[in-house]
């Protein structure tokens, strides 16, 4: 009677072995990691501008099937923490402090990652620091100052501090545009080969291309693509998979596509397109830009119209227009794409909202899932 019964056993467990080989995708994901994030979903930082109690960064749960913002909390109180880069391992978290003057602060996590404790906070050696980057080693930190127009970097020591030895330089010059008197660096960015830092400076209509020595220091600048007068340089992400890159201008409203030269770091523009309807004659800043994992679609945020400008991009890098989303909120500083690409979330800081959208795939257009939250002037999303 027992042989029939382990004969049976053996056949049921050979018939699970061999289904799951047949099919390891689903083995994967219904155990481990994916498994984990489908129950528990995302963990979303927030950077606001919100004052006196309520200021600083706040953590968001993120369902990853239907784009449902929960749980807010308040996990580390700064003076406008305006943008934050997140560590590779998750333990960090740094942000450029929109003040007068300004700072840059490096946060650690406590151990059930419910609050973070500041463990630095150094000068960003200028006013109006609304840019933070980390390069691709994690050793080095440049942020951009706005109000005072110039940048700093500092090396990062192995425990992920900043260590108190900051280069800082100054820009200088100014454009024809009221908001141009002086310069405004608004965005600093280290190429993907980690050979330069780029240095987008709204007031005088230049990307400025800074080589980085063996000393982990900038030398000196060679302008990496002049602007057209007037437009204002605001941020730029660089294409997933080609040497291509995406500039979003302030001041004219506009987008731009280049190409990059890895060896020498200067950008050749491509095409260049309104993020507006053509009818539209109301006030406008372009704040935000971002392209899909696939680097088939780049979106742009509009302060003032209130949406996002839709393209896809050729091969080329040659940019067509294919709509134009309300964002259900007001004034769209940041806005980010979810890590699997399905959904796209914009801090609408005048508004006090953060909304969500689903994102299609196959077309890039976007269709608000109704889903929204309030948190106090939100400025920055990270995953």
């Amino acid at each position: 009677m027992k042989r029939p019964s382990n004969y049976l056993m053996i056949i049921i467990l050979l018939g699970l072995v061999i289904g799951c080989k047949d099919h390891p995708k689903k083995a994967n994901l219904a155990s481990g990691q994916q498994q984990q994030i489908q129950n528990e979903g995302l963990k979303l930082l927030v950077g606001t501008f919100a004052e006196g109690d309520d200021q600083g960064i706040y953590q968001l749960d993120f369902n990853t099937e239907t784009g449902e913002l929960t749980n807010s909390r308040h996990v580390a109180k700064e003076n406008k923490p305006g943008y934050l880069y997140l560590s590779k391992d998750g333990e960090r978290v740094y942000s450029s402090n929109g003040t007068k003057p300004g700072s840059v602060s490096a946060f650690q996590w406590n151990q059930d990652k419910t609050a973070l404790t500041r463990v630095a906070n150094l000068p960003s050696i200028g006013d109006g620091a609304c840019y933070v980057g980390v390069n691709s080693d994690e050793n080095l930190l440049a942020a951009a100052n706005y109000s005072s127009g110039g940048i700093v970097l500092y090396p990062i020591d192995k425990k992920g501090v900043m260590l108190d030895e900051p280069q800082e330089i100054q820009h200088t010059g100014s454009g024809p545009h009221p908001n141009q008197n002086s310069a405004h660096a608004h965005c600093v960015q280290f190429s993907q080969n980690g050979k330069f830092l780029y240095a987008v400076d709204l007031g005088i209509d230049q990307i400025l291309t800074y080589p980085i020595n063996s000393e982990r220091k900038l030398g000196k600048a060679e302008v990496g693509l002049q602007m057209d007068p007037g437009d204002g340089p605001r941020h730029l992400i660089f294409h997933p998979t080609d040497n291509k890159v995406f500039i979003i201008n302030e001041l004219s409203s506009t987008v731009v596509s280049a190409t990059v030269d890895e060896e020498t770091g200067v950008f050749t523009k491509i095409d260049k397109k309104s993020t507006l309807p053509e009818d539209y004659q109301g006030p406008n800043a372009c704040a935000d830009i971002h392209i899909s994992n696939n680097g088939k679609f780049l979106y742009a945020s509009n302060r003032g119209h209130n949406s996002i400008a839709i393209y896809s991009i050729s091969d080329s890098g040659d940019l067509k227009p294919l709509a134009i989303e309300p964002v259900q909120g007001d004034w769209p500083r940041n806005f980010t794409l979810s890590p699997d690409g399905k959904f796209l979330l914009v801090a609408n800081q005048k508004s006090d909202n953060i909304t969500v959208f689903k994102v299609d795939d196959k077309t890039g257009l976007l269709e608000f899932t109704g889903n929204e939250i309030s948190i106090s002037q939100p400025v920055c999303l990270k995953f």
